[in-house]
């Protein structure tokens, strides 16, 4: 029993010690919130987002209820974007949004959201060449213009608003730049069903897309070799409106009255 006791006695002393000699070497240990803050700043400004990060998360934890600790929870967000950890970064601004709903900063939190998504939307678009796009999943291009959108629907007075809105417009183009790649490698295969459905898809959901030229292409030739008359030129009558002078008319029309321009497009396209 007293071996017992004394082995107890030691391990309690050896912890104290420890925790002591650990608080002893923490050059933060007697920093304000102002102070912490402050430096955490200047490492952000340095470019030296672990220190940055680490001293936004002691001012958190020592300071939870203050001014300066909402705020760090935003910086620590950013500097988290930065250092590679996006699906960190995230889910702290989406904490900070939870938390503080009414928070003077919570567009800049959507904003940032938004950014952050949309960074890894055009990292992923940008890696396209080369690769099969049907195997992709957009999820970062519609979490960004999701987060975008709901800046600019809540707060169209923000200062981040109108760059917001620029970047949905790319977000846009992009999306359905994806369904019309995705539906051409169906049509390339004949899987004509599927070509028509994502064509179609692509038409309905980003009707004011550039790509939407092609989507339509897409879709006369699908329902016309599925032998779908009345969709097809339901399709080619939208398309005649729309883009009287498309590039897919090319000089098909006239090399012979006889056959549909479609039919005369190239088969490898």
């Amino acid at each position: 029993m007293r071996s017992s006791l004394l082995t107890l006695a030691l391990f309690v002393v050896l912890l104290f010690a420890t925790s002591c000699s650990s608080d002893l070497s923490d050059e933060t240990r007697d920093w304000s919130a102002e102070k912490l803050f402050q430096e955490a700043k200047d490492a952000a400004e340095l470019q030296q987002w672990r220190t940055a990060i680490k001293y936004f998360e002691k001012l958190q934890a020592r300071f939870p209820y203050g001014r300066l600790a909402q705020q760090a929870v935003l910086e620590a967000a950013y500097a988290n974007w930065k250092d590679q950890e996006p699906a960190l970064a995230i889910a702290t601004v989406d904490r900070f949004i939870k938390d503080h709903p009414n928070h003077p900063n919570v567009d800049y939190a959507y904003y940032l959201k938004g950014l952050i998504n949309f960074t890894e939307a055009d990292t992923w678009f940008g890696s396209f060449s080369g690769m099969d796009m049907t195997e992709r999943d957009p999820k970062s291009m519609h979490e960004a213009f999701d987060a975008f959108r709901e800046l600019t629907t809540r707060y169209p007075q923000s200062v981040y608003a109108q760059e917001a809105l620029e970047r949905m417009r790319w977000l846009v183009n992009a999306l359905a730049s994806h369904e019309v790649h995705v539906a051409r490698w169906y049509m390339k295969r004949s899987a004509w069903l599927a070509a028509a459905l994502r064509a179609q898809h692509a038409v309905k959901t980003f009707p004011r897309a550039p790509a939407t030229e092609e989507a339509l292409f897409i879709m006369i030739r699908a329902y016309d070799s599925l032998g779908m008359n009345t969709l097809r030129d339901d399709a080619d009558r939208v398309m005649r409106r729309n883009f009287p002078k498309s590039k897919y008319y090319g000089d098909a029309e006239t090399l012979t009255r006889d056959v549909p321009w479609w039919r005369l497009w190239d088969p490898d396209w």
